[in-house]
């Protein structure tokens, strides 16, 4: 069985200055919950992982507007107006990454290779500080590995061993995640006795901590 955790024990697990990937897409399949408990806390200098920036008031977005992100990695801001702010400030660090680089960075990194090759990005400001490679006479960027100390899953559902199948597009970038951190907790809505094999998307080794929303 995993041990399932309520949203007061998720301050054990968060400290400032780590590493999070947040699971979600414009907050769909964001764990709202958990990014609470982390509010709840008084971390700060957090270095966050995601898709995109969320809203002013969803998603990872609210963690940025409360001003406990010192960097953001994502593909894309626009829907958050608080991240422009912040950087003109200089309160907030971008890095931006085209989204399927992003989200194989991530891959590769559980999968434990040392990187991909990809033409995105080439002759841009992307590609300045890379190491190009030539393959078949054609050039690529090496994006390296992309981990963090911790996974915050959202849009999912659990089986009382721990494996996760999520809720249509909700999937997103959570299953990705789930295998590039140290430490996995996920948000769950639902907990049924046990998941049809077939229908495991993340495999309860991958999750050391279940949050039922709302507890």
């Amino acid at each position: 069985m995993k041990e399932f955790i309520q949203s007061k024990d998720v301050a054990k697990y968060v400290k400032s200055g780590m590493s999070i990937m947040v699971g979600g897409f414009l907050s769909n399949g964001s764990p709202e919950n958990l990014i609470t408990a982390v509010l709840d806390t008084n971390v700060t200098d957090l270095t966050i992982i995601c898709n995109d920036g969320g809203y002013e008031d969803k998603g990872v977005g609210r963690l940025i507007s409360a001003g406990r992100v010192s960097k953001l990695i994502a593909s894309h801001i626009g829907t958050n107006p608080a991240v422009g702010r912040l950087m003109q400030d200089n309160k907030l660090t971008v890095k931006l990454v085209p989204q399927g680089t992003l989200a194989e960075q991530i891959r590769s990194s559980g999968a434990g290779l040392g990187g991909i090759l990809t033409p995105t990005g080439m002759n841009t400001v992307v590609a300045e500080g890379k190491q190009v490679i030539t393959v078949q006479g054609k050039e690529y960027l090496l994006e390296e590995p992309l981990k963090a100390d911790l996974a915050l899953l959202g849009g999912a559902i659990a089986d009382e061993y721990g494996n996760l199948r999520y809720r249509g597009t909700m999937r997103n970038f959570n299953p990705l995640m789930a295998m590039a951190c140290d430490i996995v907790i996920a948000e769950v809505s639902e907990v049924v006795k046990m998941i049809d094999p077939e229908m495991v998307v993340t495999a309860h080794p991958f999750v050391d901590y279940i949050l039922v929303g709302g507890q």
